[in-house]
């Protein structure tokens, strides 16, 4: 048997990826030193509780509750506690300590990428985290190094796996908001309390670091736009197939291209997709992320998005790279963000809106919410009309779905703003923007 270079692994968490992590660790050392070229030692696993029960059979003697020893006496650190604290503390621990770190922590990099990263350069470690942006799916390499040489135009990407499920089955089944999302708890899709999941603010935060490697540039969380599908009924679902399209929430990180200069635009919201295009077939509980560059053209990134075994396997293929740039020496590979373009609002971008209302069912409705429309320049491009019967004493109710022409996001707001104030909407249903024409 070949003779290695041994290298301490320090693991930080045994939840459902953790444990796999140390599970495939254990199981597939020998094939695993064949391809990092050294010996991946699992020198300990630090928990809080060491007698908590585990996803996975694994010693007992590997768990310790004395973190930072463990930590300083590791070659590579892998973090998979979650959170910011302390796992921020923990990893620039070990980055001080000399360690490369492996990390899945999408909170963390997208609040303190910048510290973490400086923190790295100023040893000449490295920071891993390909499982923070999509579980298994490979997007991080590809966009940092594959895509390096060429300019990233756009990126929309199904990114959250329990929002994807919900929309799916709602889209497939006709079910309504909250019966799926109570089915998606009760399998494991998601939480007790879906707030990050089901508002966009875990689809936000890949977003932030998926416009970050693509653009060059340090994008803020603060700076990215969100909203989530709470909002979205069985209703606007049928009526969005009726048109030919499929909801699905989207992050979408783009490169505009300004009259004085670029800028980028970074935004997580439902949006209509076409159902001929690649990210409208993406089912369940999978991701997919769907870049345009100039060269390459367009490219689809299609997998798993969670689950403990899957993302444990693009945390491993981290560490067989952090293993081999130990073996090689030098220094790692830092982060480029020195392009430095500027984060725009979304009222810079240019789409298109589809605009559900009811109306008054009466003469001269339809040119009085053409007239507020063309006030910011906004035109109709579609619009679908049906009538709800009269009641007594009712004149009736019209339900108008408008389809607009493409414009500024901040024209269409303003538009869709008038529209609430006058006098013959009775409701504005639902504000959809539209996405992959």
């Amino acid at each position: 048997m070949t003779e290695y270079r041994r290298l301490r692994v320090a693991l930080l968490g045994a939840g459902a990826v953790g444990s796999q992590v140390a599970s495939l660790m254990l199981r597939h050392g020998d094939e695993l030193a064949d391809r990092a070229g050294a010996r991946l030692e699992l020198a300990g696993i630090a928990v809080r509780d060491v007698n908590a029960p585990r996803d996975a059979d694994l010693p007992r003697e590997l768990f310790t509750t004395d973190v930072e020893t463990l930590i300083t006496g590791a070659d590579i650190v892998i973090e998979l506690m979650g959170g910011i604290e302390p796992a921020r503390s923990h990893i620039l621990l070990g980055l001080g300590s000399g360690a490369d770190v492996v990390t899945a922590n999408k909170a963390l990099l997208a609040t303190h990428g910048p510290e973490v990263f400086e923190a790295a350069d100023r040893v000449g470690a490295s920071v891993h985290y390909e499982a923070a942006a999509a579980g298994a799916i490979p997007i991080i390499r590809p966009l940092r190094d594959s895509l390096a040489g060429d300019r990233v135009v756009r990126i929309m990407g199904i990114v959250n796996g329990t929002t994807n499920y919900i929309l799916d089955r709602m889209d497939g089944e006709g079910a309504d908001f909250a019966d799926v999302l109570a089915d998606a708890q009760r399998l494991g899709y998601a939480e007790a309390d879906p707030t990050a999941d089901v508002e966009g603010y875990d689809a936000a935060q890949k977003a932030a670091i998926l416009a970050s490697l693509a653009f060059h540039t340090a994008v803020p969380l603060g700076a990215v736009h969100r909203e989530g599908i709470t909002s979205i009924t069985a209703t606007m679902i049928e009526e969005a197939r009726e048109a030919g399209f499929v909801i699905k929430l989207l992050a979408v990180c783009e490169r505009l291209n300004g009259d004085d200069a670029e800028s980028i635009s970074v935004r997580v919201y439902p949006a209509l997709v076409p159902r001929t295009h690649p990210l409208a077939s993406v089912h369940g509980a999978n991701n997919a992320v769907f870049v345009e560059a100039e060269a390459a053209g367009s490219l689809m990134f299609y997998g798993a998005g969670a689950g403990g075994v899957q993302t444990a396997s693009a945390v491993l293929g981290d560490v067989v790279s952090a293993a081999r740039r130990h073996i090689a020496g030098g220094v790692g590979v830092g982060e480029s963000t020195r392009a430095n373009l500027p984060v725009v609002s979304i009222g810079h971008v240019t789409t298109r809106y589809q605009v559900t209302l009811e109306v008054s069912d009466e003469p001269g409705v339809l040119a009085t919410i053409a007239g507020l429309l063309s006030e910011g320049g906004v035109s109709v491009a579609t619009l679908v009309q049906t009538v709800e019967p009269a009641r007594e004493g009712d004149g009736g109710t019209a339900r108008l779905i408008i389809g607009t022409h493409r414009a500024a996001d901040s024209a269409l707001s303003a538009a869709v703003e008038r529209l609430t104030e006058s006098d013959v909407v009775e409701r504005v249903v639902s504000v959809l923007r539209v996405e992959g024409e």
